[in-house]
């Protein structure tokens, strides 16, 4: 069985565009359903947060209209109450040791555009994940996090990589619309990664070799699938 390193956002607000704070966190079905799929599946998940802070789920998450209905709100936060002490415990990102993981994996939520992005330890962590081609999966606004890793020149290590990201028509049209302060997308591309978009609100994962990457919430278990694929490979 493989050791995955779960790496979640610590940040509980966004500043936007105009300046103002926007309460933000993970996202709940994200960390819920991939957690849950991956544990199942019979493998150690260890979570870490930069600084070992707690993190926040984005209350909106929690919604019904956002969870898809009120059951799945129920279940998710019901998930999130039965691993709290680990939740509340998580592994501090700089004494994270990667050679120690099969795969790192990161869900989003808006969280990662306001720390994972510039996280110089997350930085280290994904540089010497890619060199040893260990699986590097994140969603959603999780590929934010991989801004994050640069060579001693300041190139991005994921330049020329095919992957799917949160895309600017979802933020646009459910996301924290024009206010957002910027688009992880658009950056991606500016960065030198090759960005493939599905159908907004679709599930779609895009595979790069030990790179693999979903577009928004509804991937959410597409690619813990996927990461179980590459695991057994």
């Amino acid at each position: 069985m493989a050791n995955i390193l779960m790496v979640v956002s610590a940040a509980n607000s966004l500043t936007m565009r105009d300046g103002s704070e926007h309460p933000t966190g993970y996202w709940a079905e994200e960390l819920v359903v991939s957690h849950r799929t991956l544990l199942d599946a019979g493998h150690t998940v260890h979570i870490a947060t930069p600084g070992g802070r707690k993190p926040t789920v984005d209350e909106v998450s929690l919604a019904a209209e956002s969870a898809g209905g009120q059951d799945r709100a129920d279940s998710f936060r019901k998930y999130l109450d039965s691993i709290g002490a680990e939740l509340s415990a998580p592994l501090v990102l700089a004494d994270v040791d990667v050679a120690g993981y099969d795969a790192v994996v990161m869900p989003g939520g808006h969280g990662p555009m306001a720390d994972l992005y510039q996280d110089a330890d997350l930085g280290r962590i994904l540089t010497a994940a890619n060199a040893a081609a260990k699986i590097i999966a994140p969603f959603c606004h999780g590929p934010a996090g991989l801004l994050s890793a640069t060579d001693d020149d300041g190139a991005f290590t994921f330049a020329g990589r095919l992957l799917t990201v949160f895309t600017n028509e979802e933020e646009l049209g459910g996301g924290t619309g024009p206010n957002t302060p910027w688009f992880v997308e658009d950056v991606l591309k500016e960065k030198g990664a090759v960005v493939e978009n599905g159908a907004a609100w679709t599930s779609h994962v895009v595979r790069d070799g030990n790179l693999i990457t979903g577009q928004n919430p509804q991937s959410s278990e597409d690619v813990a699938k996927e990461v179980l694929k590459a695991l057994a490979e």
